[in-house]
């Protein structure tokens, strides 16, 4: 061995090191059992995405928590709106323009629910539980009575089918209802005509996708991956915590109702004999013993109550607790009084 590779082996710690940070490719004991998949994300969306929506909004809406946490990420990603500022120098012009852009932001909700400051908030609330949303340009006609001839439309991902993956009769290629042309670019969504969950909505049989150009629609998410092309809930890492969670609270609150409906059990050494003050239950034929308040119950020869002693959850409820919400918080991105409070 020459003295350059013996320095360079030095230099970079030889062998032994370069083993201890690939440790984590190892399958030894302790990492037998960790096999995580090795498909794209694209893949895993593809394939789990209906799944993945369909549970993100079941928790929103049943879940505290996420509900919680989901308002508090509206609010703190867009607050009362993103206004923008002109930079027109024409005092006049500027005027105008600014009269005229609040009047489009009274009607540019397409479904006429809110304003264009409300469709921020409803963007980013979508993109908390589904993780993109997208907005389709929908130029009007002037017979429409329309101020500025355009409105935006909100759709939710579920009206691009994760399903639609083929090749389009123009030869380019469609992902996950996302047409690209032949170098990678975006030229068309096709989307669904009406929402797969949707029962309300029916009518005269039609395609069940429209094509709509890309330069139609804005396609809100964060990729967290390079060359991702659909979204993942923002709620994602934490749903499994949440659903244990919160499986655990009813479980607990279930546990404590019971027992707080036993105040005692009477024992006797003579089953014939009847309770004082004993109603028989007709569906069981066990004898149920009431009390009320005040009341002083002489027993026979024999009887001895048992006052209900049901387990407490002990001091460390709190505690984990406290710690389940923390993973959860951190998993969101959201300070705990954020999820919590």
């Amino acid at each position: 061995m020459c003295l350059f590779d013996m320095l360079r082996r030095r230099e970079t710690g030889g062998p032994a090191s370069v083993r201890a940070r690939l440790e984590g490719a190892m399958s030894r004991r302790r990492l037998r059992g960790w096999q995580p998949p090795l498909e794209n994300i694209n893949s895993l969306v593809a394939s789990g995405g209906p799944r993945l929506l369909a549970r993100s909004r079941e928790l929103v809406v049943t879940n505290g928590y996420a509900a919680n946490a989901c308002e508090a990420y509206a609010a703190n990603l867009v607050g009362d709106g993103i206004k923008p500022s002109s930079l027109i120098e024409d005092g006049a012009l500027r005027d105008r323009v600014q009269r005229l852009w609040l009047a489009w932001t009274d009607q540019a909700d397409a479904d006429g629910l809110t304003d264009f400051y409300g469709l921020q908030a409803m963007i980013a609330r979508e993109m908390f539980v589904a993780g993109e949303c997208f907005v389709r340009i929908r130029p009007r006609r002037a017979e429409d009575g329309l101020l500025v001839p355009m409105q935006l439309q909100l759709l939710q991902s579920e009206m691009l089918p994760f399903e639609k993956t083929e090749t389009a009769a123009n030869g380019n290629r469609i992902r996950c209802g996302i047409e690209f042309d032949l170098i990678g670019r975006r030229v068309a969504y096709h989307f669904r005509r009406r929402h797969p969950g949707d029962s309300t909505d029916r009518g005269p049989v039609i395609p069940n996708t429209t094509r709509v150009p890309a330069e139609d629609v804005l396609h809100i998410y964060r990729p967290i991956d390079a060359g991702q092309i659909r979204g993942l809930p923002h709620v994602a890492p934490a749903m499994v915590r949440l659903f244990l969670l919160d499986q655990y609270d009813d479980a607990e609150l279930d546990r404590k109702k019971t027992a707080a409906m036993f105040a005692g059990f009477i024992t006797k050494n003579a089953p014939e004999e009847a309770l004082m003050g004993e109603i028989e239950d007709e569906g069981t034929g066990i004898g149920i013993a009431s009390l009320e308040p005040g009341t002083l119950q002489v027993l026979l020869p024999g009887e001895d109550i048992k006052f209900s002693s049901p387990a407490d959850v002990g001091g460390g409820y709190e505690a984990f607790q406290y710690r389940t919400l923390l993973a959860i918080s951190a998993s969101l991105g959201l300070p705990y009084h954020l999820v919590c409070q």
